[in-house]
């Protein structure tokens, strides 16, 4: 009997996230108070290079992960269900593995579950750069401009990701509509003697 409630304890603890943070969800930040995500320049599982600046003028889900971590597990089919899905509006998804242990643990994990999105591997050192991540699963959900529009710490649920995605997806759009309003017309200017 002594069990259950050990077991549950355990269960609930996974699920919180893979450190002492307890999960948050962050609302998206008006455009003005974003800052700038941190530049980057990381290899890809094929050895390939990639920069954060390649992904301009997307929305992109930055993913600090790992193998070892159980709420990282729960959110990765999300992810790639939202690559697979939103791909072609101008959305990506970016994993970058935390484990110590690098390629040697994170290739075979990548072919097992077929990951269908970029990862590489990340250090202490980007982890700072991004604020210092202190718990797994980290996400950044990063604008079209390469703003960071939120942070979401622990494991979120997957209809509060679908809603932010789809908020960023659609502002980006809404935003150049909006621009293509109010353009003036052009005015014939008189001509130079």
């Amino acid at each position: 009997m002594t069990r259950a409630p050990f077991a549950t304890a355990l269960a609930l603890t996974l699920l919180a996230g893979c450190s002492y943070a307890p999960p948050s969800r962050a609302a998206i930040k008006p455009t003005a108070k974003r800052n700038p995500a941190p530049a980057f320049t990381l290899k890809d599982s094929q050895g390939k290079s990639f920069n954060l600046a390649d992904y301009k003028g997307k929305v992109v889900l930055l993913n600090f992960w790992a193998t070892w971590c159980g709420p990282c597990k729960l959110e990765i089919p999300w992810f790639m269900e939202f690559e697979k899905n939103y791909r072609d509006k101008g959305f990506a998804v970016l994993g970058v593995s935390m484990d110590e242990e690098g390629w040697d643990v994170v290739k075979p994990y990548l072919d097992r579950v077929k990951m269908n999105y970029r990862v590489a591997i990340g250090d202490d050192i980007m982890a700072q750069h991004y604020g210092g991540v202190e718990s797994l699963p980290t996400s950044f959900l990063i604008d079209r401009d390469g703003k960071i529009a939120a942070v979401h710490v622990g494991l979120v649920s997957k209809s509060d990701y679908q809603r932010d995605i789809e908020h960023l997806l659609n502002s980006g759009k809404k935003a150049a509509a909006g621009a293509r309003a109010v353009a003036v017309p052009a005015v014939a200017l008189p001509a130079v003697q």
